[in-house]
């Protein structure tokens, strides 16, 4: 078996004749940007500065047109067949933790969820639609024997498995990024917020994305609050099927976590998913 130090060496030469590859044919000089996929660069071309990525969202377009994302500027199919875009520059930050709370995500999230034009488009292209029997059997997949025995994360996943379905309409069904982070939210400095980084996306209940925002940032006994003063009036199917995607939610993070050997994380995890599964 290969050492992790070879594969991580044969990842970062890969990255770096990638890299050559793209300034070679784009004329950008690139400078990656913090990531676990490597494929996201700022590059610089007298004194010009954009966003360049490798093999974005195919409906990049869509969303820059919804302003749900920085601007699309051009987009480039390179010599390797690898498809090349460019998004205007934006100067600003991501959003802090605490920030993750506020009205204007949950703004974003439904300018996202109410889009018919990105439901057409992400159907057209994939025409798959994810529900909870694929989420159980992402979290199923590759387990370890000592996450599969813990009791707390056994007690969950039973609940999850006996729970009844799911009910929800196709109305209910849109475009879900499925990666709801502080370090996807972009905030300008002009103050709008934009959601970057799409290559999770998957068309499902949107009620998901808002049990991820919630699994993630919200307290389970500020929940109400939250709902609240964001000005959400959910009924009683709505907030099962948020409770619902909070758990596993939970579940997959903790999974995550295990494998990247983030046992801090994990640890806070499995207290969170405590403190929520305590109805």
């Amino acid at each position: 078996m290969e050492s992790t130090d070879n594969q991580k060496e044969k990842q970062e030469n890969n990255e770096g004749r990638d890299k050559m590859e793209i300034e070679k044919e784009s004329g950008w000089k690139l400078h990656p940007i913090g990531g676990e996929t490597g494929q996201a660069f700022m590059g610089i071309r007298d004194q010009e500065k954009v966003f360049l990525k490798k093999n974005s969202s195919p409906f990049l377009a869509t969303l820059s047109l919804e302003g749900i994302t920085p601007r699309l500027i051009w987009t480039k199919r390179t010599g390797n067949g690898d498809v090349l875009t460019a998004q205007e520059w934006c100067n600003g930050r991501t959003l802090k933790r605490p920030e993750m709370a506020g009205t204007n995500v949950v703004n974003i999230l439904n300018k996202l969820h109410q889009s018919d034009i990105l439901k057409r488009l992400l159907n057209r292209i994939s025409g798959i639609e994810v529900n909870e029997e694929d989420l159980m059997q992402e979290y199923l997949e590759d387990l370890t024997i000592d996450l599969k025995n813990h009791p707390l994360l056994k007690k969950a996943y039973n609940f999850l498995q006996n729970s009844a379905p799911l009910i929800y309409t196709q109305d209910d069904v849109s475009v879900c990024h499925a990666d709801i982070s502080n370090k996807n939210m972009l905030l300008s400095d002009e103050g709008e917020l934009f959601l970057v980084d799409w290559d999770t996306a998957i068309l499902m209940d949107h009620l998901f994305d808002i049990g991820q925002l919630l699994a993630r940032y919200i307290e389970k006994e500020d929940w109400s609050n939250w709902a609240r003063e964001t000005g959400q009036n959910y009924n009683e199917n709505e907030k099962d099927r948020i409770y619902w995607y909070v758990i596993i939610n939970l579940l997959l993070d903790i999974k995550y976590a295990h494998r990247k050997n983030r046992y801090d994380q994990m640890n806070e995890l499995i207290l969170k998913l405590d403190r929520w599964f305590k109805r």
